[in-house]
Order: C-alpha cells, then sequence, then structure tokens
C-alpha cells in the first residue's frame, strides 16, 4: 500500500511539471516546468518592454515639441500629426498579431520587429543630424524646412510605427505564455503579470520623460533619438539572451482560428432561413450549448446545422467554433465603450505639454523642468499605485469577493474610467485658472510671456490619469488576453491596442473638427497657437461629459457581459 502511494505521488508529481501545449527551443516538450517558464523568463520580457517603452515614448512624449520647433509646424497641425502616427501606431498590432498568430509565431515576430525598430529609430536619428545641420547653415537667414527633410522625418516615424506594431503585441503575449493558466499557482502569478508588466513598462516611461525629454530641450535633438536606438539594440540582445529558457506555444494542426471563426459567421449567414424551433431541437437532442450564452447571439447558432436543417449533410460548425465566434463578438460592446478613454488617454501627450510650455516650469532658480516631462507623473502613479493594488487592495477585496484577482476585470476597467472622467474635470479647471491668471496679467496677447502660474497645478491631472491607467489599462490588457480564443491571444492584445488607435484617429478628428468650427473668418478657434486666447477648458469639459457618458453605457454592457467558461475572475 506505502509502495502504490509512492507511485501515486511521483506520478502527480511528474504531471504537475509537464507544462501542455508548450515546448522549449529545441521544440521538446516542456517537462520541467521550473527550468523553463515562469518569472525566471518573464523578466527577462519585462526588461525589454522597459527598454521598447523607453524607446517609443523617447519618440512620442515630446513629438509635439519637435513638430512645433524643428518642424515649424502649427499647434493644431502638430497635434493632428501626432494623433494620427499615434492611431497608426496602436493599429499596426492588429497586422503584427495576425503574422504572429497565424505565420511566424511570437518569437520571430518579435526579433523582425526590433530589428525594424532599430532601422526606424536609426533613420529618425540620422533625420535629426540632417535637420540640424540645414538649421545651423540658416542661422543669419530665414528658411524653411525643405520638403525631403519632412518626408526622411515621417518615413522614419512610420517605419518605428510599422516596428511597434510587431513588437508591442507579441512580447506581452510571449510573456503571458511564460505561466500556465490551467496550473492552480502559475495562474494566480499570471495576474500578477499584468500589473507588474505595467509596473515595468512604466518605469521605462518614467525614465525616459525625466531624462531623454530633458536631453531633447536642453541638449539637442540627434541624442535624443540616438539613445532610444542604442537601448533597443540593447532590448534586443537581452531578449535573445533569454532563449534557452522561454516556452514555446506549440501550433496545432486544426484549421487556422481566423477560418474557423470565419467560417462560423459564414455557414450561420447561409442557413439564414433555418428557424429557431430547429434549433432548439437540435441543442435539445444533441445537448448542446448549455452555458447561458447560448441565449447570446443565437443567430450563430445556425452555424451548428447544414443548410437543409440537419446535422447530416453540409459544411457545419461545432459547439466549440459558434462559441468562439460568439466570445469575439461579446467583445465589441466593451471595445467600443472605451473609445472616449482612449481620446482623453491621447491629450496627456499634446495639449497637456503644451499647457505646460506657457506656465512657470521653475524648480530651482537656473533649472527648469521640461514640459513633456511632466507626463513622468503619470508613470510615476502607477508606479505607486500598482505594488499597493498587487500587495494591498487585491489581498483585502479577495476575502470578501472570493475572486482570485480580488475584483473582475471589468470592474477594474470601469474604475479607471471614471478617474480619467474626473481627470478631465481636473484639467478644465486648472485651464480655466490659467486663462484667468492671464488675463488678470495682462499677458493674452503675449504667448511667448511665461504666465504667471505654477506647472505643479497639472499634477492632479497627470496623477489621476496615471492611476486611472494602473486600472483601465492592465484591466484591458488582461481582459483582451484571457477573453479570446488561446491561438488568439497577440490578436486580443492587439484588439487592446487598437481602442487607443482608433482614439487617436478619433482625437485627430475632434480636434480638426472643432478647429474648422470655431476658427476662421479672423476667430482663434479652441486650439489657438496662442493658447492664452484659445479655450482649451471648453475642450476638456467635452470631454469630461463624453466621458461620463461612456461611463453609464460601459456599464450597462458590463453588467450583461458573459465571461467565456472558467475565466470570470
Amino acid at each position: 500500500m506505502a509502495i502504490s502511494e509512492v507511485l501515486e505521488a511521483e506520478r502527480r508529481l511528474v504531471e504537475d511539471d509537464v507544462v501542455d501545449g508548450c515546448v522549449d527551443y529545441k521544440g521538446c516538450p516542456v517537462n520541467n516546468r521550473s527550468k523553463y517558464g515562469g518569472w525566471r523568463s518573464a523578466l527577462f520580457i519585462i526588461g525589454v518592454e522597459m527598454a521598447e517603452r523607453f524607446a517609443y515614448y523617447g519618440v512620442s512624449s515630446n513629438l509635439i515639441t519637435y513638430l512645433t520647433g524643428p518642424l515649424a509646424q502649427s499647434t493644431a497641425t502638430a497635434a493632428e500629426n501626432v494623433n494620427a502616427w499615434s492611431g497608426v501606431a496602436s493599429l499596426l498590432p492588429l497586422f503584427g498579431a495576425f503574422l504572429a498568430d497565424s505565420f511566424l509565431g511570437r518569437y520571430r515576430t518579435i526579433i523582425i520587429a526590433s530589428l525594424i525598430y532599430v532601422l526606424g529609430l536609426g533613420l529618425l536619428t540620422l533625420s535629426a543630424v540632417f535637420l540640424s545641420g540645414s538649421t545651423s547653415e540658416c542661422q543669419n537667414t530665414s528658411c524653411s524646412t525643405n520638403q525631403f527633410q519632412v518626408i526622411f522625418f515621417f518615413l522614419s516615424l512610420y517605419l518605428i510605427a510599422l516596428g511597434q506594431g510587431g513588437h508591442k503585441p507579441c512580447v506581452q503575449a510571449f510573456g503571458a505564455d511564460q505561466f500556465d493558466s490551467q496550473h492552480p499557482q502559475e495562474s494566480k502569478l499570471k495576474s500578477s503579470f499584468f500589473n507588474w508588466w505595467y509596473f515595468g513598462m512604466c518605469m521605462g516611461t518614467f525614465v525616459t520623460l525625466t531624462v531623454l525629454n530633458y536631453i531633447q530641450d536642453n541638449l539637442n535633438w540627434i541624442l535624443g533619438f540616438g539613445i532610444p536606438c542604442i537601448l533597443m539594440v540593447v532590448a534586443l540582445v537581452v531578449f535573445l539572451l533569454g532563449t534557452k529558457i522561454y516556452r514555446y506555444s506549440l501550433k496545432g494542426e486544426e484549421k487556422s482560428p481566423f477560418l474557423r471563426i470565419g467560417q462560423v459567421f459564414v455557414t450561420a449567414v447561409r442557413n439564414w432561413r433555418i428557424t429557431p424551433s430547429a434549433i432548439a431541437l437540435e441543442e435539445e437532442a444533441r445537448g448542446t450549448l448549455p452555458h447561458q450564452s447560448s441565449e447570446q447571439f443565437k443567430f450563430l447558432n445556425k452555424a451548428l446545422l447544414a443548410s437543409n436543417g440537419s446535422k447530416g449533410y453540409g459544411k457545419v460548425c461545432s459547439v466549440s467554433e459558434v462559441e468562439e465566434a460568439k466570445a469575439l463578438l461579446r467583445l465589441v460592446p466593451i471595445w467600443t465603450t472605451c473609445l472616449v478613454y482612449a481620446i482623453v488617454f491621447a491629450q496627456s501627450s499634446t495639449f497637456f505639454t503644451k499647457q505646460g510650455v506657457t506656465m512657470d516650469r521653475s524648480v530651482v532658480a537656473d533649472f527648469q523642468i521640461p514640459a513633456a516631462s511632466l507626463q513622468s507623473f503619470i508613470s510615476l502613479a502607477i508606479v505607486l499605485t500598482i505594488p499597493i493594488y498587487d500587495r494591498i487592495f487585491v489581498p483585502i477585496a479577495r476575502t470578501f469577493t472570493r475572486k482570485p484577482a480580488g475584483i473582475t476585470m471589468l470592474q477594474r476597467i470601469g474604475t479607471g474610467m471614471f478617474l480619467s472622467a474626473a481627470s478631465m474635470t481636473g484639467a478644465a479647471l486648472v485651464e480655466m485658472k490659467r486663462l484667468k491668471t492671464a488675463e488678470e496679467y495682462g499677458l493674452v496677447d503675449k504667448p511667448n510671456v511665461t504666465i504667471p502660474m505654477s506647472v505643479w497645478w497639472l499634477i492632479p491631472q497627470y496623477a489621476l490619469l496615471g492611476v486611472s491607467e494602473a486600472f483601465t489599462m492592465v484591466g484591458l490588457q488582461e481582459f483582451f488576453y484571457d477573453q479570446v480564443p488561446t491561438e488568439l491571444r497577440s490578436v486580443g492584445l492587439s484588439l487592446y491596442l487598437s481602442i487607443f488607435g482608433v482614439g487617436s484617429f478619433l482625437s485627430s478628428f475632434l480636434i480638426s473638427a472643432i478647429e474648422n468650427a470655431t476658427g476662421g473668418d479672423g476667430r482663434d478657434s479652441w486650439f489657438a497657437n496662442n493658447l492664452n486666447k484659445g479655450h482649451l477648458d471648453y475642450f476638456y469639459w467635452l470631454l469630461a461629459g463624453l466621458s461620463f457618458i461612456q461611463l453609464v453605457v460601459y456599464l450597462y454592457f458590463a453588467k450583461s457581459y458573459i465571461y467565456n467558461r472558467g475565466n470570470a475572475s
């Protein structure tokens, strides 16, 4: 009896050490979970993400200053260009994720994307060299940037967006793949991974905003763009060093998930004549779709039957395939109701920065904080919030809710939405005070004179936005990773990123529409180049109102959302 118990214990130990669906770098099954994957591998990947975010925000955070400075664009045009580029950079992950999940795999996609990223940053640095040379030649004359320099700059910029499009969704999905969702302990670690992933990402951003923006504003742009390029080379080397200890998801032999899900919609459309009673009889006979989700999107249940109403002939879909299609459809309302949050998110690197430029940024007698560096308070708020959330809030909430993550992913997202609306309300109030101060001191017609109002007035709106990110951004990442089919997790994360891509385009469209509606005929628009004559406060109030409306609609859909089976945390 004792021997059989020992053998049984050994068998369970061996089974517990096997990670299903994963192989090592040689292509062999992972039979030792302590040797491959886990935090040991994830730390490499978080380190890579820190470097990548340093590089990305080294370009994006101060881009509006470069466009309105060396490239001499107007405030509104520069803001539209920043939003357009940010939108493309956030939508390209859909393409990168498709390539990774369908053809290349995440590991290869990351390496290729990193090389494109480095090339883009190198060319961007070179464009700054060209512009610096032409500027030095024009010091004593009036000359504008030539067309070649502008084209070369934007070509480099969009090459960075292309590299980021392959890098961003795959690195995070690859990091989450290092934890086994089916293992009780590793399942908890995976939820924690998303928190510490975002923590590491924001640490990289914080360093960028505090150090690199100062270099760009006070030394030169060549160094300001060159340092991110060097760091991305280091990040690629670090990623390759972890090759032998990573877990690699095993691609199944079944047909592509895109084809499976697409077939469900095609079959359901072909079977549009089939009556609900026929579907109900089939479900009752076969005992299919017992889950609550069978009542949602019932038209897709028609894909379970052939066109003649039977299961015997023609192309039909399985229950699991129908469930996959429904899982993606359930994401649409959540994705849509997050778009206003994305519009608010876009303001921190555009108008928040331009606000700061007009205010007193003195820290000590001979030192002024760069306006773009104010974004570091977003990162600082996140860096402070996430450990408190992960180590204090979650364990306390867990005792009340009995949920592994403390609260549901959708509750976390909604909390952040409320805080972002509060941030916009605060921003509107501060802008009203800034405009009043400019009027009191007779500075309305003096845009280049510093308004005697401390830039620290802007800190609350940055901090609130940072805390909201710690809730909403991390919640969205985990939600879109967790709620899609396993083979589409890179695509899931790219869907999360696409929210901010579309949000950036919507922000650009909104700015353009308001610019046209409020400007012209000698009038100053809300976004006048002289912000003292503009009305950013009206814009912020508009966003605050839209944010609260969005929150109400979001709560309606979140309340009725049905989580995937086994993923209700």
